[in-house]
């Protein structure tokens, strides 16, 4: 396997003059699952071609094992590669078309039946091999398209939303599968996907794409915790990160201002002195919030449920702040408890998960 290091690296059309990945940097680590998340056109399908041998790099270097591949095609990078569509020999049976790329490499055939069997083992396919790809369920066309690129043993296993199309079911056994192989195989994966779901149960670390530059890249933990911006903050986690117009009082609290007065809320951390009386940016996610039908103590601002969306194991709540901005915040809770459209609560968000900007970049300095 490879630790593959991205070091400044543009990607740029030609034709209409498009900048589709923008000085990129940041390195795979050997046998390390990578997700490549963010969203339609921000440039991750080109670093994963990229990475491939399938396009070429304006600038800046790829490597592997410290070994510069910018020129090499993907033969000779020896990188397995998977994308939704599966892409099988039709004509084949399900054995040939995962022997077909040690067939092509002149294998014999004691060493092709060998690796066959293993990976047919591996991917719960024993049964399958004689059928034809038309007779298979998508779930398995999938496995026997993985199967198929990962029988070389690759330096890099390059997956693109390999998975997307397939309902939530087969998606939850395709995702667990993903893992299992990489872990069993010892690969060195990248990942790219849309679906921050598929990123988050999948990968060691996630590096977050947006408009072809890098926005963030760390573990789930790290970048749930310490969004390196606003957009960082808002694109991952579902529902979506909350923000709301409010003034830095002074270095611990915020205000919102409502019609029916002033809600001061405390945050942690540390924060430049000249924001103080400046109009910022509160963002509080909506797992971290707390609902209750009685003023909390401190840290409680009004609002009036509008929405209620059961989601089976909890409740998303959607409430009006009734602000002169028109401001809503998404809370989500238990799936037993219960609450009323229209019914008045108060929420309450801990001083630690407060986040604070200014436009996109986070104002609050926290202690690791």
């Amino acid at each position: 396997m490879s630790r593959v290091d991205i070091d400044q690296v543009w990607k740029i059309y030609p034709r209409g003059n498009v900048c589709a990945v923008k000085d990129l940097t940041f390195t795979v680590n050997d046998k390390e699952f990578l997700a490549i998340l963010g969203p339609s056109g921000c440039g991750k399908s080109s670093t994963l071609r990229m990475l491939a041998g399938l396009e070429e790099i304006s600038r800046g270097e790829i490597r592997f094992d410290g070994e510069v591949v910018n020129n090499l095609g993907p033969a000779e990078r020896n990188v397995a590669l998977a994308f939704e569509s599966y892409a099988l020999y039709h004509r084949l049976t399900v054995y040939e078309n995962i022997a077909f790329p040690l067939r092509a490499r002149g294998a014999k055939q004691d060493e092709v039946h060998k690796k066959v069997s293993e990976i047919a083992d591996l991917f719960n396919l024993t049964h399958l091999l004689k059928k034809y790809p038309s007779s298979l369920a998508g779930g398995q066309q999938q496995r026997v398209s993985l199967a198929r690129a990962l029988i070389r043993q690759p330096r890099l296993t390059l997956l693109d939303e390999p998975i997307s199309h397939m309902d939530q079911r087969v998606r939850a056994e395709m995702r667990a599968m993903i893992r299992y192989i990489h872990n069993e195989m010892g690969n060195t994966t990248v990942y790219v996907t849309h679906d921050q779901a598929e990123a988050v149960a999948l990968c060691d670390r996630m590096a977050i794409m947006n408009y072809g530059e890098l926005q963030q890249i760390g573990t789930v933990s790290e970048i749930w915790n310490s969004p390196a911006n606003k957009f960082v903050a808002y694109f991952v986690g579902e529902p979506a990160m909350n923000f709301i117009q409010a003034v830095i009082e002074d270095g611990e609290t915020v205000v919102f201002r409502g019609p029916d007065g002033r809600w001061v809320v405390k945050f942690k951390g540390e924060i430049d002195p000249s924001f103080i009386g400046s109009e910022i940016t509160v963002g509080v996610r909506p797992q971290q919030l707390q609902v209750f039908r009685e003023q909390p103590e401190e840290n409680g601002v009004p609002g009036t449920v509008r929405v209620i969306e059961f989601q089976g194991e909890a409740t998303v709540l959607t409430l009006d702040l009734g602000d002169n901005a028109k401001s809503e915040a998404k809370v989500v809770v238990e799936a037993t408890e219960r609450y009323d459209v229209g019914e008045k609560l108060w929420l309450y968000a801990s001083p630690e998960h407060i986040h604070l900007f200014d436009g996109d970049l986070p104002v609050l300095r926290r202690n690791a």
